[in-house]
């Protein structure tokens, strides 16, 4: 990378006083990290500057045309006081997948770890210490041409923001209740899907206001060809425990190849257990929920970590899984992963970087 031009913020910000009001997104730290792109310069002026208002054009293609690609990771401070980032290597190779998708030009992982460690290491003093907090890490690459026309821009920005977090859920790592959609689709086959693309996330969001309104935290999309099988719940990929079998939909390109997901299943075969990548149908579900044999559902992703399911919503009724409590795999694989994330626990795969 080159030298990184440093431009402090001439006044800094109070920091959120308590850990357990962070909530998560809330907050944003002194300063950002920006890179330009242009055909004739590559990527080029690389800079931390204060957290301000990237200042587009009104023409900018990515307000026309969505050219936009983000990730999420999360830095954590360990009882050590040392910073650890989990897996930053593949969210960094994520985004350089998803802007590739988009005709956008990628950003090199290995540049964007840099990019990501300088910024961290900048603002340190920003990473919380209480337990079930972090530094959750923003990069974003989006189209800054302005011209109005349906092609891929010639110019971009990349940045990286930074907000230190609690949890995704507010009730912190609790069973929560997820509304089945029946009708609308997310992505379907040949899509965008497994970008991680801001069109996707805008795609989501009619049927996930409704499903509050119902009483219900997310949404669990099933495919869009036929609305019969599984495929993931609003910003996590899902698992379902049936008898002694832990099932989740394989990658097909419909939706996120989570990385919390991969470190899961790289655990749960770890210890033995039978673990099958395959289509799930709703109505396998269903049958299980009716034989008592649906041990557990779960999420899985960067926010929330390992996210229990209470209870599915369907329009013909509810189906309540388990007793209302953290399942025994669903804790289990929380604490794993939390103990390699904070540096508690062994890291046998080499999924944590430390930082500064």
């Amino acid at each position: 990378m080159l030298p990184i031009d440093i431009h402090r913020a001439p006044t800094l910000k109070a920091r959120p006083a308590a850990s357990d009001a962070l909530g998560f997104g809330k907050y944003f730290t002194d300063h950002m990290f920006r890179m330009d792109y242009a055909p004739e310069r590559g990527w080029h002026q690389p800079r931390i500057l204060p957290h301000a208002p990237l200042g587009l054009d009104p023409g900018a293609a990515v307000l026309h045309y969505a050219q936009a690609v983000f990730d999420g990771s999360k830095v954590f401070r360990g009882p050590d006081g040392r910073l650890r980032a989990f897996r930053l290597q593949d969210h960094c190779a994520r985004l350089a997948a998803s802007a590739e998708r988009l005709s956008m030009a990628v950003v090199p992982p290995e540049l964007a770890r840099e990019a990501i460690e300088a910024l961290v290491k900048y603002e340190a003093a920003w990473v919380p210490e209480a337990p079930g907090t972090a530094l959750y890490v923003r990069p974003v690459v989006i189209a800054s041409e302005a011209f109005l026309g349906v092609r891929p821009a010639d110019k971009y920005i990349f940045f990286v923001i930074l907000s230190p977090v609690g949890s995704y859920f507010s009730g912190g790592a609790q069973p929560v209740r997820i509304w089945v959609e029946q009708q609308l689709t997310r992505a379907a086959p040949g899509g965008l899907g497994a970008a991680k693309a801001a069109a996707n996330y805008a795609a989501s969001l009619q049927a996930s206001v409704a499903a509050k309104k119902r009483g219900y935290a997310q949404v669990l999309w099933l495919d869009a060809l036929e609305h019969r099988y599984i495929e993931e719940v609003g910003t996590m990929n899902l698992f379902v425990r049936i008898g002694d079998e832990v099932i989740t939909p394989p990658l097909d390109g419909t939706f996120l190849p989570g990385i919390t997901r991969e470190s899961a299943l790289v655990l749960m075969r770890d210890w033995g257990l039978r673990v099958s990548e395959r289509k799930l149908a709703i109505d396998e579900l269903r049958e299980a929920h009716h034989r008592g044999t649906l041990r557990e559902v779960f999420g899985t992703g960067t926010a929330a970590v390992i996210s229990p399911v209470g209870a599915l919503g369907l329009h013909e009724g509810e189906l309540t899984i388990g007793d209302g409590k953290m399942g025994e795999l669903s804790q289990r694989l929380y604490d794993a992963l939390t103990g390699i994330q904070y540096g508690t626990q062994p890291d046998r795969h080499g999924w944590m970087s430390l930082i500064g």
